[in-house]
This record gives structure tokens, sequence and C-alpha cells, in this order.
């Protein structure tokens, strides 16, 4: 698989960040004195916060409008993707690599715009991506494909030269029902990894496996190897 473009997921695939979002929405209906259900975390993984919104609305009653909890979820992470959200190892030079090699790239993320941009900012990598988009601006999650689709669309690559880079389940799966390659990144919070890996086109542990990310390069355009990077 060689490609010309790359989509990357934002958390937990070039941030190592999903611990915060593995309990928010119990977290923030709490907040509100709601109790949660067993299954609300689960339930509100595939979704936008604009979806998970209008869930609390339906499930649970909550009378604040969509756009007052988007603000309000926002508030509560904006310290820390602001401050403190960092990249997976490895991410810095990956990037660089394909960026050398002349893959263009671009993040689809369901993190609102401002928080995903202060924390690649923060990290020194905004500047690799040519656009960045969010489910909440393209309205509608990763378990439709338009946010893929859109990110396509701008890079201006063939759809089976450019890879989706992600580390869910659901995400992947919508990737290639769409016709993308696919990526997979492990992550440590993944519950469906036989799954993932099975339906993955490349499979990586982490990004620092120099070797396999020079097996997506185009041919002829893989970066050469100074003597500080040969392993």
């Amino acid at each position: 698989m060689r490609i010309r473009g790359a989509i990357f997921d934002l958390d937990g695939t070039l941030l190592d960040s999903m611990s915060v979002w593995d309990t928010l929405a119990e977290r923030y209906l709490r907040s509100l004195g709601v109790s949660p259900r067993p299954d609300l975390n689960r339930r509100c993984a595939a979704m936008s916060l604009d979806q998970a919104a209008r869930y609390f609305q339906r499930e649970y009653g909550v009378t604040r409008s969509v756009e007052e909890m988007v603000a309000d979820v926002n508030a509560m992470l904006e310290r820390y993707y602001r401050l403190e959200a960092p990249l997976r190892p490895g991410v810095a030079e990956a990037l660089d690599r394909f960026g050398r090699a002349g893959v263009r790239m671009c993040v689809a993320t369901a993190t609102d715009r401002p928080l995903a941009e202060a924390a690649l900012a923060r990290c020194g990598v905004l500047s690799r991506f040519e656009a960045v988009f969010t489910c909440g601006e393209v309205g509608h999650g990763k378990d439709r494909p338009e946010i893929f689709q859109a990110a396509l669309a701008a890079l201006g690559t063939a759809r089976e030269e450019t890879v989706v880079c992600e580390d869910a389940l659901h995400a992947i799966r919508t990737a290639k029902e769409a016709g993308f390659p696919v990526v997979a990144v492990y992550e440590s919070h993944q519950s469906s990894g036989e799954e993932i890996r099975a339906l993955a086109d490349l499979y990586l542990e982490d990004w620092t496996r120099r070797d396999r990310l020079e097996a997506l390069l185009p041919e002829g355009d893989q970066p050469h190897q100074t003597k500080e990077e040969t392993p």
C-alpha cells in the first residue's frame, strides 16, 4: 500500500488523550445532578458532542440546549487540551517523514476545533496539516463517512491512495465501508483489538515503527535515512 494522502484521527491516534474521554459523559451528567446509567460511556463513545447532547436531552431529560451543553463540555476539556494533552511517542517524527515524502495530510476529529488546534499547535505539529475537520462542523459523527469524504475532497488525492489513521473500531469500520485504506493504531483503551486488526490494512503498535511507516510512502519517495535514523 502506497499513499499520497493521510487523514488522521486526533484522540488516541495523534494525542495520548483517551483517558480524558473515557468517563467524560458520566462526569458531565453528574455535574448536572443527573445519575448516569452503566452503559452511558459506551453509548456515547461513537458520538460527536452535538449527538451526545441530543442524547442527554432525549434519554435523560436534560433541559440545557445543545449549544449550552457543548460549551459546558468544552470548558471541562479546555485546560487539558491547551496545557497538557501530549503527542503519542513517534508522532512528530512520523509526520515529518510523511511530509518529506510529499504526503498531503489533514486531521478529522470529534474534538472541537479550538481545542484540537490548540493542542496541535502547542505540540508543534499543527503546521504539518493542510486542514482540520471536526464532527461538529461536518454535522455527523464518525459512525457516518461525511467527515472522511470532506477531508478527501480537501486533500484532492485519490481515495485508494488516501489512508485513514484511526484507533477506534466504529471509525475504522466507517472508513473501510467508505472505501478508504485504514491504518489502525493500537491504543491501550481499545476493547476490540482483534476486530480492529482484522479490518485494518495495516496495524501499528505505535508510531515509532519506521519500517512499517516507510512501507506506506510513495515508490521512490522514501526519505533518505541518516546515520542517526538507522535502526
